[in-house]
């Protein structure tokens, strides 16, 4: 069962501007069993484990609600507009839409293998989980189905390009249209990336170089979800306002790590 902060780990960690501060506080007792395995196999079975959490709480809700939207919803509300028919499809960029999926490992591979970057991890974990449920939220009460797949000229695609596409029109069916989990997803894990990498390897070229071609692809990666047709330009709006301030969010909890020593955050969250 999730708790948020008590009174006395809010002198600890606060007061919090609301309540919506307070849920992303770390989850007094949730974490405690993983804490305890943080150090197993030299620190590497901590991220294995988040990434077990991530696919239980984050993709097990995305996919079970694009199910039942597909088969047992009908839209509510069409975002779409004139111009979403007028933007070309581009085969290729099925290519950084697809590229999503190398966030996930990535930001694990990344994520310190101290206890602050553990701690900023769960927190992180914390952050995922909230905004997903959230955005699952307007997915079942509002949902509404991309109907734009029949632009794409399935017989132009290359063999990387028709296997990409096959894999995602088989995998996610064309609902879960706003806010854009795509774009939400994407945006928090390259910021978690970019926090972990400018801290532990600063003026290094190559990780100046990991950034660079990182956010080249989040840029690309946002103008995807038009080009391939899986989603609107309304999607995108959506997605992009929820990913910054879904970061204000993350920031404030991530402040914590700044603020107090992996040990003390720990004890005050019965992790410990």
């Amino acid at each position: 069962m999730i708790h948020l902060p008590d009174r006395h780990a809010k002198a600890v960690f606060g007061p919090h501007p609301s309540r919506i501060h307070a849920l992303v506080m770390p989850w007094k007792g949730f974490w405690r069993s993983t804490w305890s395995r943080r150090e197993g196999m030299g620190g590497y079975w901590f991220p294995i484990e988040m990434f077990f959490f991530g696919l239980l709480f984050v993709a097990v809700p995305y996919f079970a609600s694009n199910n039942i939207a597909a088969h047992y919803l009908e839209t509510v509300w069409d975002p779409e507009i004139w111009l979403d028919r007028q933007i070309p499809v581009v085969n290729w960029m099925i290519i950084p839409y697809a590229a999503l999926y190398l966030f996930y490992p990535a930001t694990l591979a990344i994520s310190p293998r101290d206890d602050r970057g553990r701690a900023e991890l769960i927190l992180a974990m914390q952050g995922l989980i909230l905004i997903t449920l959230f955005c699952t939220f307007f997915f079942l009460v509002l949902p509404a189905e991309i109907d734009l797949r029949d632009q794409l000229d399935m017989d132009s695609l290359s063999g990387i390009e028709a296997s990409l596409f096959g894999f995602i029109h088989f995998s996610d069916n064309p609902w879960n249209a706003w806010p854009s989990l795509h774009i939400v997803h994407s945006y928090l894990l390259a910021r978690m990336m970019t926090l972990w990498i400018n801290r532990e390897h600063g003026e290094k070229p190559l990780a100046k170089a990991f950034l660079v071609v990182l956010w080249v692809e989040y840029a690309l990666l946002c103008v995807s979800i038009l080009t391939t047709k899986q989603h609107y330009l309304f999607d995108l709006f959506t997605g992009l306002v929820t990913a910054m301030v879904a970061w204000k969010l993350f920031e404030y909890a991530l402040s914590l790590a700044e603020r107090h020593s992996p040990s003390r955050i720990a004890d005050e969250a019965d992790w410990a």
